[in-house]
């Protein structure tokens, strides 16, 4: 009985006990109303639809949390705290939701939840920038890995000081660094890879003392590594691969005694010997990839505990000194070792790359899989060497072959007649592979973060390609992977790279995030620099063919090289997926294939014969006067002593493909314009004036010589031009994201999904630019033509100012009386369109006109909500007489935007029209307004009958002139090239004094399709 009774008094005991500590204790916990309020707007505008919030949530189980099996974790966890008042009251305090795909911007709402601990919401589709409100919560863990957040990282985060891990990276973060940042003293992981921050880091991180993880690996932080890194003497992971930054490393990097992972890559600047690394000894992975480093590998490296050494692409020398280590990965190739390669390194099992070096050869170690001997002995010792080994892998029989087709990562197939090789070697961190003499490849590094990961990759996804099967695999390598066209016959060749991304999804999922960005080399150039295939194909699973049509190839040899040099992500879909990926490869050869040779003496007669005809050939051109002649055009350029390079033809002509009709993005007011990449891989564009457009030629000398003068980060930059011949030809930085014209009223497979906080960057980038026009410049330029086909957008969404082909200087008197009225119907100012009256005035009036376009995501030329309403502007005035000017608001921002700041726009469009030009403010001011500094005005003045007659008759005289002059000017005839980016027209009306026969059409710098 008494044994009974104590049972039953410890099973009442324990029953208790566990309801303390379990939110299923009592049905009498509850969430409050208000907290439910709060998770229910998140949960709405997060697009959430496994969330099931009531007061009862914490104690029921099922009213928040999911598991997916298939990644083994948990993806939507909501934990509560119901010890409050008495246990009768339950706060939220963790929520996960990851992997979920929640699309939306970030609630601000989140700041609301004051007892939450911690906020994880990575890898979903998530947009919008951060809230400045985040510096509100009280959180200890803050991730938002994996998403499409842009903007600026807020200083407030650096008001969050329980915060211990800040996890943003693979985002689209711009910007510096915010200092404040630095007054989290109990801040240990601070990770930022994958992003596009720029600046320095801030001197004041020097006070992160708790640090132990910092990444700021892929973005394009610059300055030097600062001394200060010393402070963080409980770093255990360091990483700053792929940046802008500059050697040396400071000693001070000696005293993070606790590291294990030290990654840098990369660095610009000047050589450096090796860092003093000796008392780092808990170090396992040591990265230190193309930093510059000259003199000896350190012995002292054989009393640490690394499991992985990458010292490639440096300038190391001398013998290897260390001895055998439990290292699982050893990476020196590129660079000039000498001596012995120890034996240990020659029995080893491991993985070892030690290819491009300067060793003797002291046994017959012919070449193998798994240690990378590739070019790795010195031409002294040649002959005493496997084949594989000698520089530059010289044939070893007879070089006989004309051709190579690859099937990257796949099984024999046939195209167009080829048959293209099976390439299924599995791979590996050092792999190197050989097809008898036809072709090699050899591959090298580790995938960081799944060191498991094939280098084979399979289509999981749907491709947009048709014919080749050769898409539907890839190989891939971490770090560097080479090919090797053997054997070939010295010659021309015509190389084609075949590429499909296929490892990132093509839709609204996280898995669509990811940025693989790498090099390419050919022979030792490099040919494209920060080659991203999917940016280049314009999509998931499609082809992108990269062609160079003249190879030459001296000896036997063709090398292809992919290298990765730290940029893009490394975390989507999963940690791992990075690094260069290859389809196909092409090699056919430019010169007629016979079965016979000439004769030594025949080749050498009939090179002297051919010189001396094409001399014969060039006096005579010259006595005639067809070379060395200058051109008007030519002088004018010439003696504008532009502050800016020059090209040669030859250069264009390589970077266009010989202006291939295939790289022709658009038709500008003077001729075509092409795209191009320039032998270091930039990408161009390229306005060439037409022969036959003899109108354009003042317009075209004009702009090369004002925006050779003009260097601000929002206006569109100008590489060079090029002034050989009859040819004149300007260069222009490439913009990825087209205009903004395209971006807002495009079709709808060209429209961007543009949020609140991107425009308002536009906003801001238009303002800065035009201010630096107007105020800033020493030339004090009025634009004339600033409309949303003007406004160019870069990869990051930036605005940049183009076409100053209209531009005018602004001369003392700070106006004139304009013959040649130059513009765009619907964005001129009116004072300008109707007496030809010029100030930088009438920019702000263009840019009030584009504010509202911004805003409300419709043109001002071709919008009609209803009859009676002519224009946008129009129908802005209307709306503020009757106190709703909301509703011009884009219905595609939903509710995701502020409305004050909206307001503040609309305001500022408005008050930019205003018809008397004294009335508008600067643009400095308006940057001033937009950047908070002072209060947006208020506008001074409301429709009327007369504004409205002004604007009519401006309306009617440019139409009427246009339509005259240029019958084609209509809404149909902007439907141009279904496969230009930019499309749009901008009327040059003749003035009552221009003796000119017809008016013409200025298309801009590229034409769009927007219908």
């Amino acid at each position: 009985m008494d044994t009974c009774i104590k049972v039953c008094a410890l099973f009442v005991y324990l029953s208790l006990a566990l309801s303390c500590f379990s939110p299923l204790g009592s049905v009498s916990q509850l969430l409050p109303a208000e907290e439910v309020k709060v998770l229910e707007t998140i949960s709405m505008k997060l697009q959430n639809t496994t969330w099931n919030v009531s007061t009862a949530s914490c104690n029921e189980g099922r009213g928040f949390n999911v598991t997916d099996p298939a990644f083994n974790e948990i993806l939507s966890n909501v934990t509560c705290d119901c010890s409050f008042n008495d246990s009768s009251v339950c706060h939220v305090v963790t929520i996960q939701l990851k992997r979920r795909n929640l699309t939306g911007i970030l609630p601000p709402e989140f700041a609301e939840l004051i007892h939450l601990r911690e906020l994880d919401l990575s890898r979903n589709f998530l947009n919008g920038s951060i809230p400045s409100s985040y510096g509100k919560l009280r959180v200890t863990i803050l991730s938002l890995l994996g998403n499409r957040i842009s903007g600026v990282i807020p200083k407030e985060l650096g008001d969050i000081d329980t915060l211990e891990e800040l996890n943003l990276e693979n985002n689209l973060l711009e910007g510096p660094l915010p200092p404040n940042l630095g007054s989290l003293s109990r801040l240990s992981k601070m990770r930022l890879s994958a992003n596009n921050l720029t600046g320095t880091i801030p001197e004041n991180f020097s006070n992160l003392k708790n640090l132990t993880e910092f990444t700021i690996d892929g973005n394009r932080i610059s300055g030097t590594i600062p001394d200060f890194i010393g402070n963080w003497t409980k770093m255990d992971r360091l990483d700053m691969q792929g940046t802008l930054m500059e050697g040396p490393i400071p000693s001070t990097i000696s005293k993070l005694k606790n590291i294990t992972e030290l990654r840098i890559s990369d660095l610009r600047g000047k050589q450096m010997r090796f860092p003093n690394l000796q008392g780092l000894t808990q170090m396992k992975r040591l990265i230190l990839r193309n930093c510059s480093i000259f003199g000896p590998i350190p012995g002292y490296l054989s009393d640490t505990k690394l499991k992985l050494l990458d010292l490639s692409n440096n300038m190391l020398n001398g013998t290897i000194t260390f001895g055998e280590l439990d290292l699982d990965n050893t990476f020196l190739s590129h660079n000039t070792l000498s001596g012995a390669i120890p034996s240990w390194i020659l029995d080893s099992k491991k993985n070892i790359d030690i290819s491009y070096n300067n060793f003797t050869p002291t046994t017959t170690t012919g070449c193998q899989s798994t240690i990378n001997l590739v070019s790795s002995y010195s031409n002294a010792m040649a002959n005493t060497s496997a084949w594989c080994s000698k520089k530059d892998l010289p044939c070893p029989g007879e070089a006989k072959h004309h051709s190579l087709f690859i099937n990257c990562g796949g099984s024999s197939t046939s195209f167009e007649g080829n048959e293209y090789k099976e390439d299924l070697a599995n791979g590996g961190p050092s792999y190197f592979f050989t097809s008898l003499d036809r072709w090699a490849f050899s591959s090298s590094g580790v995938f960081m973060g799944d060191q498991g990961a094939s280098y084979i990759a399979t289509n999981k996804f749907s491709l947009n390609v048709s014919g080749p099967e050769f898409y539907k695999t890839a190989r891939l390598a971490p770090t560097s992977l080479k090919y090797y066209a053997l054997c070939l016959r010295q010659g021309s060749y015509r190389v084609r790279l075949h590429f499909a991304e296929i490892m990132f999804s093509n839709d609204s999922t996280y898995s669509s995030l990811g940025r693989r960005i790498f090099d390419v080399s050919i022979q030792g150039n490099v040919v494209s620099k920060d080659f991203n295939i999917m940016e280049r194909a314009k999509g998931v699973g499609k082809e992108f063919i990269m062609d160079f049509k003249n190879v030459f190839v001296n000896g036997s040899t063709l090398e292809i090289h992919l290298y990765w040099t730290g940029k893009g992500t490394t975390a989507i879909p999963d940690r791992g997926v990075y690094g260069p990926l290859i389809s196909a490869i092409t090699v056919t050869p430019n010169y007629n294939i016979d079965t016979g040779r000439l004769h030594v003496g025949a080749v050498i007669g009939i090179v002297l014969g051919s010189i001396v005809v094409l001399l014969i050939i060039v006096v005579v051109l010259w006595k005639k006067g067809i070379l060395g002649g200058q051109n008007k055009e030519e002088l004018e350029l010439r003696a504008l002593d532009l502050q800016t390079g020059h090209f040669r033809l030859r250069q264009i002509k390589a970077a266009t493909n010989n202006f291939d009709p295939a790289n022709k993005i658009g038709e500008g007011g003077f001729g075509p314009v092409y795209k191009g990449v320039l032998a270091d891989g930039a990408i161009i564009a390229v306005k060439q004036l037409s022969s036959k457009s003899k109108q354009g030629n003042r317009e075209f000398v004009n702009e090369i010589g004002m925006i050779s003068a003009l260097h601000h980060p929002n206006l569109v930059r100008l590489y060079g031009c090029c002034i050989e011949g009859n040819q004149l030809l300007v260069i222009y930085e490439y913009m990825e994201n087209n205009c903004l014209a395209r971006a807002l009223f495009g079709r709808d497979d060209q429209r961007l999904n543009l949020d609140w906080p991107t425009r308002k960057r536009i906003f801001l980038g238009i303002a800065r630019g035009l201010a630096y026009l107007h105020e800033e410049s020493a030339l004090k330029i009025v634009h004339r033509d600033i409309k949303a086909t003007n406004v160019l957008l870069d990869k990051d969404l930036s605005a940049k100012i183009s076409d100053f082909g209209l531009a005018k200087l602004d001369e003392e008197e700070n106006t004139h009386i304009s013959t040649r009225i130059a513009g765009t119907v619907g964005y001129m100012a009116p004072e300008y369109a109707m007496r030809g009256y010029l100030t930088d005035k009438a920019d702000v009036y263009s840019f009030g006109v584009v504010a509202l376009e911004i805003v409300s995501g419709k043109s001002n030329t071709n919008y009609r909500p209803k009859e009676e309403f002519v224009y946008l502007l129009d129908w802005a005035y209307v709306l503020q007489e009757q106190g709703n000017l909301l509703e011009l608001v884009d219905p595609r921002l939903g509710s995701s935007y502020s409305k004050k700041e909206v307001m503040q726009m609309i305001n500022l469009g408005l008050l930019c029209t205003n018809p008397s030009p004294t009335l508008r403010p600067s643009m400095s001011s308006v940057v001033s307004m937009l950047e908070g500094k002072v209060p947006v005005q208020a506008p001074l003045v409301k429709r009327t009958t007369s504004d409205d007659h002004m604007r009519f008759k401006s309306f009617e005289k440019l139409s009427q002139d246009s339509q005259t002059q240029v019958s084609s000017y209509s809404q149909d005839s902007q439907v141009q090239s279904m496969n230009a980016p930019w499309s749009d027209s901008s009327a040059s009306v003749p003035g009552k004094d221009d003796t000119t026969s017809t008016s013409r059409l200025l298309p801009d710098l590229y034409d769009v399709n927007l219908e």
